[in-house]
């Protein structure tokens, strides 16, 4: 229940106020003159206060002005004569909540208590949550220790502050929505709105009345007008996921808002100045792209004033443990687990793997290893399934160069790494390639590589 301050100069009006708020279950204090309630503002932290404009050592307004306005001050209700209403008035300007005429009536007393307390309580909820996302969003608690990494969040520290539109480039998986979301959290736009758009999600056709709404009869359907998402998001931050995807008639609107920080609904002659940030991203090399004739090269510039690079998973391998202590710790709280970690040849599986999925997917793996684990900590059994049914794919998961490649000197690499891999033993080697001994034997011999061995040396 909140708690409540009575500050009056007259005890009976204070005893009156404090007996009928105790009645409603409000944690009630009183104070006899403005020096005594600003003591007990500070040791109380009162949610509502209630005071008289007319006290003897300093009035309702000087009170009011007097009051702590961190993180946020409480909600003021000031208490007058009928005659001075016009100054009760001026304390609704200078921060009051409402304001009660004496005598008063105890219905709209506790009405009135009711909504000032009810807008504190909103408050309070609204900082708890900033402070959670902010807590969530730290740039701070980005995992990564490699090199690349560290450059990355140096990159978003510096551009937090600042109104710059920012490009993120990085392999699907790689975490662009959460970094997008912590330069937001971590700028003076944080209490404003982040709106997340996936481009590629939005078919051709309905891209531009999401993103700039649209006026009625605009369109077969559009019976009523509606709000946008750069028009909504006005204040915060718009994250334009795979922007590479988006078409060119609305790349142009695109370019039009980063350049004259305006909209035009569909439909409308009217432009409506917005200010929001723009934060992009996409897994496409967006220079090809340009050179495809697919997308905009005046816009590219005009998204690309802060790039961050992400690198892919198989690129920071030395991050692995720390995030998959991370999720191990994210979903015991998640499934009520006590997974206390991961196994040292499980933990080895997921750093020699290439994760192609990057970070979603070991996010993924880790997901259904915390959820099956029936020890204390996660196994080879708990993760090798989720590993063998993407092992298949990893070896084409690559995109084949223009120039084109040799395949009779990659075919030689494969049985060099093979063997290497099996410490020379042929049988192992053909297997890890999924052949058989003998063809292995044939192609090894064919290109030259001697005789191999099919078992391993006796050490003796």
């Amino acid at each position: 229940m909140a708690v409540i301050l009575v500050v009056d100069d007259e005890p009976l009006q204070r005893e009156i106020l404090k007996t009928i708020l105790d009645d409603e279950g409000y944690e009630t204090h009183t104070a006899s003159s403005g020096e005594e309630g600003l003591k007990m503002v500070k040791e109380f932290n009162p949610d509502v206060v209630l005071t008289d404009l007319k006290m003897v050592d300093m009035d309702g307004l000087e009170f009011i002005e007097c009051i702590p306005k961190e993180p946020f001050e409480p909600s003021m209700i000031i208490m007058t004569a009928y005659g001075t209403i016009p100054s009760a008035v001026e304390a609704m300007k200078k921060g009051a909540f409402d304001y009660l005429t004496k005598p008063l009536v105890k219905d709209n007393l506790l009405l009135t208590v009711k909504k000032a307390a009810e807008r504190i309580a909103l408050l309070k909820e609204n900082l708890h949550l900033q402070r959670v996302l902010y807590g969530k969003f730290s740039i701070e608690g980005i995992i990564g220790g490699s090199r690349k990494m560290r450059e990355a969040v140096e990159i978003m520290k510096k551009v937090s502050s600042t109104p710059a539109t920012v490009l993120i480039v990085g392999e699907s998986g790689t975490g662009k929505e959460l970094v997008a979301r912590a330069v937001h959290y971590n700028s003076p736009r944080r209490t404003k709105p982040f709106t997340a758009v996936n481009c590629a999600a939005i078919p051709e056709n309905l891209i531009e009345s999401e993103l700039f709404g649209y006026e009625p009869g605009a369109f077969t359907g559009a019976t009523s007008r509606s709000v946008g998402l750069f028009e909504s998001t006005s204040g915060g931050t718009i994250f334009l996921d795979e922007i590479g995807d988006l078409p060119p008639a609305t790349q142009s609107k695109i370019l039009r808002v980063l350049q004259d920080k305006e909209i035009r609904r569909i439909g409308s002659r009217e432009s409506i100045k917005v200010d929001v940030r723009v934060i992009s991203a996409t897994n496409k090399d967006l220079e090809k792209e340009i050179m495809k004739k697919n997308f905009r090269e005046d816009l590219y510039f005009r998204l690309k004033v802060i790039t961050i690079e992400l690198p892919p998973l198989r690129e920071r391998k030395e991050d692995i443990p720390e995030l998959v202590d991370f999720f191990i710790h994210t979903y015991n709280k998640e499934f009520g687990k006590r997974i206390r970690g991961i196994e040292g040849n499980a933990l080895r599986a997921l750093t020699e793997y290439r994760w192609p999925g990057n970070i979603r997917q070991l996010e993924s793996v880790i997901e259904r290893a915390v959820l099956m684990c029936e020890s204390s900590e996660i196994g080879l059994k708990d993760i090798k399934s989720e590993l063998r049914f993407f092992q298949g794919r990893d070896i084409l998961d690559f995109e084949l160069p223009d120039v084109g490649i040799h395949f009779e000197e990659l075919e030689k690499d494969l049985l060099k790494k093979a063997m290497t891999k099996s410490h020379g033993v042929a049988t192992k080697a053909a297997k890890l390639l999924g052949m058989s001994y003998k063809t292995f034997c044939y192609r090894w011999e064919k290109f030259g590589l001697g005789t191999p061995s099919p078992k391993e040396e006796n050490p003796s």
